[in-house]
Parts: C-alpha cells; structure tokens; sequence
C-alpha cells in the first residue's frame, strides 16, 4: 500500500514536472502553459459533458427500480478523471481525457469490477447489501457467489408472529399487506 501512495503522490508528479521542463525547452513556456491550459478547459468541459450524461443514467436506472452499479462507476471514473485534468501536467492529462472517452472508461470500468469481484471473491473486501432494491440482505450482488451473513448483535431471540409484507411496484406496502393472517380486512 505504501509503495502505490509512494507512486501516487511523488513519482508521478516528478515525471510530471520532468515532462513538463523536457516540453516546455522545446517548445517555449508560453506554447507549454498554452496547451496545458486547453487541456484543463477542454477536460473540464468534457467532464461536465460525461458526468451530467453519467448522472442522467444513474437516476433513469434508478426510476425504474434498478441499481446503478455501472453508472456509479462510470460517475467515479468521470469525477477522478477531472481531478487529474485539473492537476497540471501531461501524464496526468492524458490519463484524465482517458477516463472521460466512453470507449477507454468501459476499459477502466471492467478492470475496476474485476478486481472488485476479485477482492469480495478472497475475502479482502465484504458486500453487505440491504434496502428495498435486489435480492436482499447480505445477499451476494454476483451470481452463484455465497454472500457472508452480517454479524449480528443479537444472541438468542424467539419469534412472537410472523407477518408477511408484501410490496408492490407502486410503492409502500397494501393495506391488506400490512394486517395479520388471521385478522379480517378494513370496510
């Protein structure tokens, strides 16, 4: 962990500056600082572009009753990606343009869930789901994979009546859903 925050924060920006210095003799300080600046704007616009169409799917999937899991992906991807476009330099702008094209973010989109899956998968990384949406909780979110029930604070218990609650697409339990078996429906 050390060595990739070692990576991270002071070998990358020290190629960064080193690429900066090589371009900038070559090239002048004033054409460096130009294009440097045409990539932040052209990231940020690009990124408000990509992030408010990442943002659109994640509600649209979400109004249908769905989950957002690659949508929310692709939102992560796309609010890292103009972070490095507005760190400057060139190494850091080419990797940020990467994470906003359609096209290499589904690139970064399978890395990042194959090593998510890979990580529940040995144990490094524990799924705990709940809500009203999925298979319920503590159920696993890959199929034919045994979710690990939460640890519960709760030692001994005994089931008093046992109630079934049906939902409905429409929203909140029905009334008839909400009363017990043996009792007799509102008039």
């Amino acid at each position: 962990m050390f060595g990739r925050l070692f990576l991270l924060f002071i070998l990358v920006p020290l190629l960064d500056l080193a690429l900066l210095v090589s371009v900038g003799g070559r090239i002048g300080l004033g054409p460096t600082v130009g294009v440097v600046v045409a990539t932040a704007l052209v990231g940020s616009w690009l990124a408000k572009k990509e992030g408010a169409a990442a943002w659109t799917r994640v509600q649209s999937k979400m109004a249908t009753g769905g989950i957002p899991g690659p949508e929310l992906i692709d939102g992560l991807v796309i609010l890292l990606s103009g972070t490095l476009l507005l760190t400057p330099g060139f190494l850091t702008d080419i990797a940020g343009l990467l994470g906003l094209f359609p096209p290499t973010r589904a690139i970064v989109r399978r890395i990042l869930k194959g090593r998510f899956e890979q990580a529940v998968l040995t144990g490094r990384a524990r799924v705990v789901h709940g809500g009203t949406f999925g298979a319920g909780f503590g159920a696993s979110p890959f199929p034919g994979m045994q979710a690990t029930p939460p640890a519960s604070a709760v030692e001994d218990a005994e089931v008093i009546e046992e109630v079934q609650i049906e939902r409905t697409a429409a929203g909140p339990p029905t009334e008839d859903a909400q009363r017990s078996p043996g009792e007799a429906p509102a008039k």
